[in-house]
């Protein structure tokens, strides 16, 4: 069994989901030999390293509807998501890039694939005040739980619940974080690497000077 047949089976997606899986990879190795979307080594496991990786957000939280996705890069793991919503009736993810070629390879994909997606391209600290009242937001490989914490700090503290997956510095990045934030979260295992866990993060407030 082929890696894209493992996924889309473990994921329990459509014919139609599939379908669309299919033409977001396409696009993403067009594109990938002149905009460089994501590291050259992990293109060709680019189902377990990205689509699957991606997927697994879905899960935990399998009845939100409204997702903000921060710098979205390659889609990863934002309009995956929204390929994987689409026949989910109300579902909808807004995609936060401030690189402009990279927003237009995302605004093609979505295109191509028909997901609920919005590329906004700005920066997080810009635009995330708008997006309050948003279910789930999230963001992969992007900058430090700390940063994450500060940029998200409109949504979580409006009742937004955060999924960040993290690497094996985990622990160091919530100590880290703790020294400025008060936070409730889980620490989740991660279903594509075993060394990495996703923070689920649901309540926020500073810590007092």
């Amino acid at each position: 069994m082929s890696d894209r047949e493992r996924v889309l089976t473990a994921a329990g997606v459509s014919r139609e989901t599939a379908t669309r899986l299919d033409l977001y990879v396409s696009q993403l190795q067009r594109w990938q030999s002149v905009k460089n979307l994501v590291g050259p080594a992990t293109l060709s496991e680019v189902w377990t390293r990205h689509v699957a990786d991606a997927l697994q957000l879905l899960a935990l939280a399998p009845n939100a509807r409204t997702w903000l996705d921060l710098g979205s890069g390659a889609g990863i793991p934002g309009l995956i998501l929204a390929i994987a919503g689409a026949e989910r009736p109300g579902f909808r993810v807004d995609l936060v890039e401030s690189n402009a070629r990279k927003c237009a390879f995302l605004t093609e994909a979505i295109r191509i694939t028909g997901a609920p997606a919005r590329v906004r391209n700005a920066r997080i600290e810009a635009v995330i005040a708008d997006h309050v009242g948003v279910e789930i937001v999230c963001a992969r490989a992007l900058a430090s739980l700390d940063q994450l914490l500060a940029w998200t700090e409109p949504v979580l503290k409006s009742g937004t619940t955060g999924l960040f997956p993290k690497g094996r510095e985990v622990e160091a990045e919530l100590t880290e974080a703790a020294r400025r934030w008060r936070f409730v979260y889980d620490l989740l295992p991660s279903q594509t690497d075993s060394a990495a866990r996703i923070v689920r993060v649901t309540a926020l407030d500073r810590v007092e000077p």
